[in-house]
C-alpha cells in the first residue's frame, strides 16, 4: 500500500464472546458463516445428513446419536470460532466427514497466522487435504466440503509456489471443487472470491494468453468472481482483502487506488470472531 498513507494499525480487540456457550454460538452463526453457508450442526442437520449418506449414519453412531454429534461438532466450531484452531483441527479430524469441513477451515487458518515450520504447514495441509478428499468422496453434494477442501489444496499451493502446484495439477483440482462448491452453493462468497484468485494468480504468474488457453484463466473471469463475492459480502474483511490482493496481482499500477480503498474498508470492519479479528488485523498492517 501507499507509504505516505497513515492509518490505525493496531490490532483489534476481539469483541466480548463466549464461544464454548452453544446458545451463543447458535444466535450468533447465520453473521459469521454470512460468507461461507454453512447450516447450523443441529440433530436435525445430522440426522437429514444421515439419512442420505451411509458413511454419515455410522459416524453418528459412533458418536452414540445425532444430538451427541451435533454437540461435539458444535464444540469444535465454537473452538474455530475462539481462535483455538489447532484445537479445532484435532477435534474436527475425529468427527467424521462433517467435522472435516471445521479441521479444514482451521487447518487453512492456523498455517496463514500460526508460527509454523515450512515442514509444519505443508504437514497440517497435507492432513487436511486427506480429509477433506474422503469429505467430497461421502458428502458430494455439501458446498462446503468442495470449498475447504480447495481452501487446503489452495493454501498447499502457495507453499510450494504457483507453478509447481500447476505442474502437480493442483490447480485444476482447485478448480474442480470450488466450481461444485458455488454450483451447490450459488452465494458462497468465499468460493466466488477464492474462484477469482485461481484467476488472478494463474494470469499474474503465466500471462493472459497462456493462462487462458491452458488453465482457462483471464482477467474477467478474475473480475467477474471479485465483483460477486463483494456484491454478497460487501462487509467481510476477508473478501476486501483479498480482492485488493487480487486486484494487485492482475495490474498494480492501474488497480492500486480501488485496492488502497478495499484495505481501508477492511481495515475498518469490526470483527466478528478471531478469524475476522485477524484478518482485520492483517488489513491495518498492509495500509503502513
Amino acid at each position: 500500500m501507499s507509504k505516505s498513507t497513515k492509518r490505525r494499525t493496531h490490532v483489534p480487540e476481539a469483541a466480548p464472546t463466549d464461544w464454548t456457550n452453544l446458545e451463543y454460538l447458535r444466535r450468533s452463526w447465520s453473521r459469521v458463516h454470512h460468507t461461507d453457508r454453512e447450516p447450523w450442526p443441529d440433530e436435525a442437520l445430522i440426522k437429514r445428513m444421515a439419512a442420505r449418506h451411509p458413511a454419515v449414519a455410522s459416524w453418528v453412531e459412533s458418536q452414540k446419536d445425532a444430538a451427541t454429534a451435533a454437540v461435539a461438532l458444535q464444540k469444535a466450531w465454537g473452538m474455530f470460532h475462539a481462535g483455538d484452531f489447532a484445537k479445532a483441527i484435532e477435534a474436527g479430524s475425529h468427527l467424521g466427514p462433517l467435522g472435516a469441513v471445521v479441521a479444514s477451515k482451521a487447518a487453512a487458518i492456523d498455517t496463514l497466522y500460526a508460527k509454523h515450520t515450512q515442514a509444519q504447514v505443508l504437514k497440517i495441509l497435507d492432513a487436511a487435504g486427506k480429509r477433506g478428499e474422503e469429505a467430497v468422496r461421502v458428502l458430494d453434494d455439501h458446498a462446503n466440503a468442495h470449498y475447504t477442501l480447495a481452501l487446503v489444496l489452495g493454501r498447499y499451493s502457495q507453499r510450494i509456489s504457483i507453478l509447481a502446484a500447476l505442474a502437480e495439477g493442483l490447480g485444476g483440482r482447485v478448480r474442480r471443487h470450488l466450481e461444485r462448491a458455488v454450483e451447490l452453493e450459488p452465494r458462497h462468497a468465499e468460493a466466488h472470491l477464492a474462484l477469482g484468485l485461481y484467476h488472478a494468480e494463474i494470469v499474474a504468474k503465466l500471462g493472459s494468453v497462456v493462462a487462458s488457453l491452458t488453465y482457462g484463466a483471464s482477467r474477467e473471469g478474475a473480475a467477474e468472481h471479485f465483483e460477486h463475492a463483494l456484491k454478497l459480502a460487501p462487509a467481510s474483511p476477508i473478501v476486501l482483502m483479498e480482492f485488493a490482493n487480487g486486484l494487485l496481482l492482475l495490474d498494480k499500477a492501474a488497480n492500486e487506488k480501488r485496492a488502497l480503498a478495499l484495505y481501508e474498508k477492511a481495515g475498518a470492519c469490526e470483527p466478528l470472531d478471531e478469524m475476522e479479528r485477524l484478518d482485520v488485523a492483517r488489513a491495518r498492517r498492509g495500509l503502513e
